[in-house]
């Protein structure tokens, strides 16, 4: 199982680097960050800019992976990410991964002026913008006249360093998300109920398993081998705790295994956090017990 941790883009560039640099050794898989303009409890703090924070830390790091969790369709086109992607792929020397999903509610989905969208039509949109992003970064001239997006003679060049594209992974929790990441994703995001209902860690561990299923019966359907498609999960979002401890973690990420994950990611600890504020030393004993001996 591959681990990852997703930093929040709020702190300054040369902590950042340490941070990023300290996890690249002690062996961590990937390293995430959000993408949109300012992030709820965060909306007054400093908030870089997702593409050049990702860019810096591709030249100044050599192995650790490096993705969007995810990217933001309120505030982005597919044109201007593919670009920014295939950039970054270049500068990274074929580490980044692209993660995409609905967009959201609240300050970004209104800071461009827009109307807020309904969940159906975030999902239309979210269909399109795939779409477009996996035909553009695989170097095709692209025209598009839709119900979201416009492209005249888009062009991407001078294309992905990885092939034939930049992997896509596709944060998903609906049947229609999960479809769209069985016939397109090279990878599957959840932290299980995007309503935000069910927080338990049992049920939390039932939807992830009926998402999975969705998935894989689409696969079936279609003839795709469903163990192409990376399952990451996303830690954080629930009543789960298993940065507390060690042994919570490696319990944790044995269970998810069970389920069928390939990928966990957590978000690292900060002390001014009010629910991330885990012990940052839990990391480094994380990486040791798991990451060494995996």
């Amino acid at each position: 199982m591959r681990i990852g941790t997703l930093l929040m883009p709020t702190d300054p560039w040369p902590a950042t680097v340490r941070r990023a640099k300290q996890l690249e050794a002690m062996g961590f898989h990937h390293l995430w960050v959000y993408d949109h303009f300012t992030w709820r409890r965060y909306r007054d703090r400093p908030w870089h800019s997702t593409y050049p924070w990702l860019a810096g830390l591709a030249s100044e790091t050599s192995r650790i992976r490096l993705g969007t969790m995810v990217a933001n369709p309120n505030i982005r086109h597919p044109l201007g990410l593919a670009k920014n992607a295939m950039t970054i792929d270049h500068i990274s020397e074929g580490r980044l991964t692209i993660g995409l999903g609905t967009g959201g509610t609240g300050f970004d989905a209104t800071v461009l002026g827009q109307e807020p969208l309904t969940p159906g039509q975030r999902v239309d949109r979210l269909e399109e913008f795939v779409l477009l992003l996996d035909r553009l970064l695989r170097g095709e001239i692209t025209n598009h006249s839709g119900d979201w997006y416009q492209i005249h003679e888009g062009r991407v060049q001078p294309g992905c360093v990885q092939q034939p594209r930049v992997p896509i992974a596709i944060g998903a929790g609906s049947p229609r998300t999960l479809r769209l990441t069985a016939d397109l994703g090279d990878a599957w995001i959840t932290y299980g109920d995007t309503s935000g209902k069910e927080l338990s860690e049992a049920g939390t561990e039932e939807i992830v398993a009926r998402q999975l299923a969705h998935i894989e019966e689409r696969c079936a359907a279609t003839g795709r081998d469903p163990l192409t498609i990376r399952r990451i999960y996303l830690i954080g979002n629930t009543q789960a705790k298993p940065l507390t401890s060690v042994d919570s973690f490696v319990e944790f990420a044995g269970r998810y295994r069970q389920l069928g994950f390939t990928d966990l990611v957590f978000h690292h600890p900060r002390p001014d956090d009010p629910i991330w504020d885990e012990p940052e030393e839990v990391v480094e004993r994380i990486a040791e017990a798991v990451l060494q001996t995996d």
